[in-house]
C-alpha cells in the first residue's frame, strides 16, 4: 500500500504572515499616531475654521464664504502678499537650483581639500535661520554694512537693503541662497555616482567638457534637481522665519516684504481673526498643491530615470 505525505500545513505560514503585520503596525504606529494628531485633525478643524467668524476666545460662528469672499474681493493685502511670495519664489527656487548645481559640479571633482570645502558649504545649512537672519541684518545694514562697503570699493553706492520697498525682497532672496549647502551635497552625491564609462565614452567621441556636463551629468541627476525644486518651491511659499527676523515683524517697509504665511501669523495671533487666517492657509494649500501638480506633470518631459525605458 502506497503511502501519500499529507501536504505542508498552511497554518505557519498565515500565522507568520500576520504576525509580521502586526509588527509591522506596531513600528508605524507612532508616525501615524503622529499623523492624525498633529497635522490630520488640526487641518480639519482648520478648514471648519474657515467657514467661521472666531476670536480664539469665543464661540466660532458660522459665517459660510464670507472668509473667501473678503480675502478675494476686499482684502486690501492678500493680493501684494502673494505678489511678493511669487516674487520671492520665482527668484530664489531657480537661483538656489543653479548656484547648488555649479557648486555640486565643483566640488564632485577630485581635487586637494574637496572635503573641507564640502563641508564649507554645508555649514550654513546647519545655522538656525533666526541666527542666519541676524547675521544678514548686520551685513546689509546701509551705513556700516560689510556688503555696502565691499560694493563702495568699485565705487558703487550700495541700496539700502532692508529700508528700500525695491530692495527689501531681494535681500530676503539673498539669504536663502545662503543655504544652499543641503541641496549641493544631494547633487554631489548624485554626480559622483554617475557612470565614468559613460564620460570616457562621451570622451573618445570628441565630447568637451561643456557637453559632457549638460548632456550626460545634468540628465542623470535630474531626480535630485526635481526633488530640490519640488522642496525649494514649497519651501519659498511658505517663507517665514526670514521674513520676521529681518523686518522685526513688520513686513516692512511699506507692507513691501508682506508674505502670505507671516500675513496668516499676524490675522491669527496678532488681530485674533482665527477664522480668516485659516482661510488665507487653506487658500495657500491650494496654491502649492496647483503649483506642484503643475512641477509633477512637467517631470515626465524632463526628469529621467536611469533604469526608465521611453517609447
Amino acid at each position: 500500500m502506497a503511502i501519500v505525505a499529507a501536504p505542508p500545513s498552511r497554518r505557519p505560514v498565515r500565522l507568520r504572515r500576520r504576525r509580521e503585520k502586526w509588527i509591522f503596525y506596531a513600528f508605524v504606529s507612532p508616525w501615524l499616531l503622529g499623523f492624525v494628531v498633529f497635522t490630520a485633525v488640526p487641518m480639519l478643524a482648520s478648514l471648519w475654521l474657515s467657514f467661521t467668524d472666531w476670536d480664539s476666545f469665543s464661540t466660532p460662528r458660522f459665517v459660510g464664504l464670507a472668509n473667501y469672499t473678503q480675502l478675494f474681493t476686499e482684502d486690501p493685502l492678500f493680493w501684494p502678499a502673494l505678489r511678493h511670495t511669487l516674487y520671492f519664489a520665482v527668484a530664489s527656487v531657480p537661483l538656489s537650483l543653479l548656484i547648488a548645481l555649479a557648486l555640486a559640479n565643483l566640488l564632485s571633482r577630485p581635487m586637494p581639500g574637496a572635503r573641507f570645502f564640502r563641508t564649507v558649504v554645508y555649514l550654513p545649512a546647519l545655522v538656525p535661520l533666526v541666527a542666519s537672519a541676524m547675521i544678514f541684518r548686520w551685513l546689509l545694514a546701509p551705513e556700516t554694512g560689510p556688503v555696502n562697503g565691499f560694493l563702495s570699493w568699485f565705487g558703487i553706492d550700495g541700496p539700502a537693503w532692508l529700508l528700500d520697498e525695491d530692495w527689501v525682497i531681494p535681500a530676503i532672496v539673498l539669504l536663502s541662497l545662503w543655504q544652499v549647502g543641503a541641496g549641493t551635497i544631494l547633487l554631489i552625491a548624485a554626480l559622483q555616482s554617475v557612470p565614468p564609462e559613460l564620460y570616457e565614452a562621451a570622451r573618445l567621441d570628441g565630447a568637451g567638457g561643456a557637453q559632457r556636463f549638460w548632456r550626460i551629468s545634468v540628465p542623470l541627476v535630474t531626480p535630485v534637481l526635481f526633488f530640490n525644486l519640488i522642496t525649494g518651491m514649497i519651501a519659498a511659499f511658505q517663507v517665514f522665519s526670514q521674513v520676521y527676523v529681518l523686518t522685526d515683524g513688520k513686513s516692512g517697509p511699506s507692507n513691501a516684504s508682506l508674505m502670505l504665511v507671516p500675513y496668516v501669523y499676524d490675522n491669527a495671533f496678532r488681530f485674533y481673526h482665527m477664522g480668516y487666517a485659516s482661510a488665507l492657509a487653506w487658500v495657500l494649500f491650494l496654491i502649492i498643491m496647483i503649483f506642484s501638480a503643475g512641477v509633477l506633470r512637467s517631470s515626465r518631459a524632463w526628469v529621467f530615470y536611469e533604469s526608465e525605458v521611453r517609447s
